[in-house]
């Protein structure tokens, strides 16, 4: 494959995705970018953050190439670690985009920590985000430190804190990744009682 650029838009099937960041507060032993330079032959591997203005130019050559089903804020990294640029992006997609379609976030769920003192669910509602997918990946706090390794202290339970408020709002998916450490029965079962659906992830070796 020759090499190309990295993708700040991509897409796969029916949906578009947009790698806003590379930076995360987890360092998952799982996560794509340990062992791949992308996703379905998109270089991810951005070298400096786009601002919104740049990811809005890229929309507008793509937004209208198909009736897509979703756009989705999902890279390499963290989406709310730049939550002002999903929440402006997202207003754009709303005042410009007259489709129906599912406006979502992929997110490891750490959005209060790292944006301290903001409203971020109510934030998100109200720009225009319908969805968000939420990796838990562990049923309690021993197992999260060893596959996820956080880069923030409390990182479980503020998962769970998002979670709890997420679904009183937005639509909620909570997934976990197949690993021999985890019990996903029993990350199910918790999101399920909170109100969220669950979505078990398999465990992809490599992309590309």
């Amino acid at each position: 494959m020759e090499k190309e650029d990295p993708r700040i838009v991509y897409s796969l099937g029916n949906n578009l995705y947009l790698n806003i960041t590379n930076k995360c507060s987890n360092n998952c032993v799982f996560c794509f970018k340990n062992f791949s330079k992308g996703v379905g032959g998109s270089n991810l591997q951005i070298k400096e953050e786009p601002t919104a203005a740049t990811i809005i130019s890229e929309l507008i050559e793509k937004i209208n190439s198909k009736n897509w089903t979703e756009i989705v804020f999902c890279g390499f990294g963290e989406p709310t670690e730049r939550l002002d640029c999903i929440l402006e992006v997202t207003r754009w997609i709303r005042k410009h985009y007259g489709k129906p379609l599912i406006i979502r976030v992929n997110t490891n769920g750490h959005g209060y920590v790292l944006n301290r003192n903001r409203k971020v669910i109510k934030e998100l509602k109200e720009a225009g985000v319908d969805k968000v997918s939420v990796s838990l990946n562990a049923e309690n706090e021993r197992i999260y430190d060893l596959v996820c390794r956080p880069k923030i202290r409390n990182a479980y339970q503020s998962v769970v804190e998002f979670i709890e408020k997420a679904v009183k709002h937005l639509e909620v998916e909570v997934t976990a990744v197949s690993l021999k450490e985890v019990d996903l029965q029993k990350i199910k079962k918790r999101a399920e009682k909170t109100g969220a659906a669950f979505r078990p992830r398999q465990l992809i070796q490599f992309f590309w």
